[in-house]
């Protein structure tokens, strides 16, 4: 059985979790959806072509996505420490988390509008409408189904580093697993806090399931 203390932790910690998951990825996004329509429209079948610039974004990327979560946890303490003036707690977190899931959001934004027909944006440009015009009303509009189901995905994995971020004293139910479950062997708030968090992913899940089905149901 939890103590109050103990359950007052947790609810806490599932506070500081989604504080962490959902601020990370609206900053996220932030950097990582412009960063994709780049990728998107200067790759050799976009609608403006520009070999440098696509080939310097891939290869950062690239790089930046190799990186494992806990090491760039370790590479970006300082620049943790400028921004936020602490290298621990669930907003220091998100400083990694952001640098993180931002590459990771802009190569599954290029998937997901490289899945859009190139007739309708054929279509588009035949009626004169610009390259604005089409990242906007086409790509965004005709892809919006898939960029749910990766923001879906990109929010379980956000979740799943923020949880990482425990051992590092990153606060959330990571931290709470580390310290209690792991530490001072209490395996019944181990436990709890595994089934919170996958409770948690498939909470999103199904949201954005829902949210994708409506949005079908419109374009239907």
């Amino acid at each position: 059985m939890l103590t109050p203390q103990e359950i007052n932790m947790i609810i806490y910690g599932i506070g500081e979790t989604l504080y962490m998951t959902v601020v990370s990825t609206l900053f996220g996004y932030i950097i990582g959806l412009p960063w994709g329509i780049v990728l998107t429209v200067t790759n050799k079948d976009g609608i403006h072509p520009n070999r440098g610039v696509y080939r310097t974004l891939d290869v950062i990327t690239n790089i930046m996505r190799s990186v494992p979560f806990l090491i760039l946890l370790i590479l970006v303490i300082p620049l943790t420490r400028l921004i936020v003036g602490k290298t621990y707690g669930s907003t220091a977190t998100i400083v990694p988390l952001v640098i993180s899931a931002a590459p990771f959001i802009a190569r599954m934004v290029e998937s997901s509008l490289n899945e859009v027909d190139h007739g309708v944006i054929e279509a588009a440009q035949s009626m004169g409408a610009n390259n604005f015009q089409i990242i906007t009303k086409v790509l965004l509009g005709e892809g919006k189904i898939s960029l749910i189901a990766g923001a879906t995905i990109t929010i379980g994995t956000i979740l799943g580093y923020s949880a990482m971020a425990g051992t590092v004293g990153g606060g959330g139910l990571g931290d709470i697993a580390i310290r209690y479950g792991y530490y001072r062997y209490q395996a019944n708030i181990l436990w709890i806090t595994v089934i919170l968090l996958v409770l948690l992913v498939q909470i999103f899940q199904l949201i954005g399931t829902l949210i994708s089905k409506k949005l079908d149901k419109r374009r239907v």
